[in-house]
């Protein structure tokens, strides 16, 4: 269960999609032919009423006190879209199930839709991730969620990291890079999972720039982040890089262009370090934009580190600077306590001045887990924006 290791950051709707239906090698009038030919993988409801929360401190109180229902009972990550029937869908990470479940008690992914008054799992036939395992056991991760508004229905697109188990311990995965999976939602329905696609080969390597750490877009250009370890094991922390791409181009990387610190150009071995390593930031994080100005946010040093920070730049290419420390949210060693992959949401609850981010939790102790699920969910906090 490799659930320290991962930051998942919300990424633009626009370039999600876009990314999702150039990886799938068709245009948007290309996808509804798709649609209507493909059998797609059907993915039923069951509710559980619930009462929306209106600030922080209660939607805190909804997730510590919130039940758990079939196929659901802790996980981590947990990037969200709205849809345009008014109902919202959350995309977890490693999903812990009950012992009763009858289906998979361990999936690399789930989903849970919200509407005004109803939580619902999304459960595939077979009981097992919303996004199956490839034939060769690979899961996947699943890092951001977008959607794209049709008539009588939504595109929703799943940015995903492909991994591998290596062994029996906690810490026994490797990353294999990203994919793409694509969901259609007709309104009030069921989604239904229509492709999953991975870009690149399989590369296990920790020192390449994992590009596609954060994604943010302007009107007429895509701003692909990466981030890389240095191999030597002299930080927990990691590096920032940018690359620059054609918003109608993003899923070929043959037409990035990389920041060298002085202009835009082809060799990704020259891209600049916009945030070094040492202090840096973690594998995967936020990038967004907010009256003119970037904010990078992240938790320093990433898992083994203790404090929230963000990162403030006037462009996309910096200079970044960081703030003082937010909050502090170190893992515990003397009580097992894992607190990791800080995550910002821009657009739940906004207010001037500040945003809310969200960070995993998680205990090493699998039957305390089981006995506290509570403790296996996401934590929502507000912080300024100075």
């Amino acid at each position: 269960m490799g659930w320290v290791n991962r930051v998942r950051r919300r990424v633009r709707v626009t370039a999600l999609l876009t990314l999702a239906i150039g990886v799938v090698a068709v245009a948007v009038a290309g996808f509804l032919v798709e649609r209507e030919s493909t059998p797609a993988r059907r993915l039923s409801l069951s509710c559980l009423p619930f009462t929306p929360p209106d600030d922080v401190a209660g939607l805190n109180r909804m997730i510590t006190g919130y039940r758990s229902v079939p196929g659901f009972l802790g996980a981590d990550v947990g990037a969200d879209v709205l849809l345009q029937d008014g109902r919202r869908i959350w995309v977890f990470g490693d999903t812990l199930r009950q012992q009763d479940f009858r289906g998979q008690k361990f999936v690399r992914n789930s989903m849970l839709m919200f509407s005004p008054g109803c939580a619902t799992v999304v459960m595939p036939s077979d009981h097992g991730a919303v996004v199956p395992d490839r034939d060769d056991g690979v899961g996947y991760w699943p890092m951001d969620i977008g959607a794209v508004h049709h008539t009588g229905y939504d595109v929703v697109g799943v940015s995903l990291q492909r991994v591998r188990t290596t062994g029996p311990g906690v810490f026994d995965f490797e990353v294999l890079g990203p994919a793409i999976a694509l969901f259609d939602v007709p309104f009030g329905e069921a989604p239904r999972l229509i492709s999953v696609r991975d870009l690149g080969p399989d590369d296990a390597d920790p020192e390449r720039p994992m590009w596609g750490a954060a994604i943010e877009t302007t009107a007429d250009a895509a701003y692909i982040y990466g981030t890389a370890r240095p191999g030597d094991g002299s930080t927990f922390g990691r590096s920032l890089q940018v690359a620059r791409a054609p918003i109608s181009d993003v899923a070929n990387q043959a037409a990035w262009r990389y920041w060298d610190g002085h202009r835009w150009q082809r060799d990704p071995a020259k891209a600049a370090v916009l945030i070094p390593a040492v202090g840096g930031v973690s594998e995967v994080l936020s990038v967004f934009r907010r009256n003119g100005s970037w904010y990078a946010v992240s938790k320093r040093d990433d898992y083994l580190g203790e404090d929230l920070v963000i990162w403030k730049a006037p462009s996309p290419t910096g200079p970044f600077v960081a703030s003082a420390p937010l909050a502090e949210i170190p893992s515990d060693s003397a009580d097992g306590l894992l607190r990791y992959m800080p995550l910002a949401h821009p657009d739940l609850l906004p207010a001037d001045g500040s945003v809310v981010v969200s960070y995993s939790r998680n205990v090493s102790d699998l039957q305390r887990l089981r006995q506290h699920p509570h403790l296996y969910r996401p934590r929502f906090l507000r912080v300024p924006l100075s």
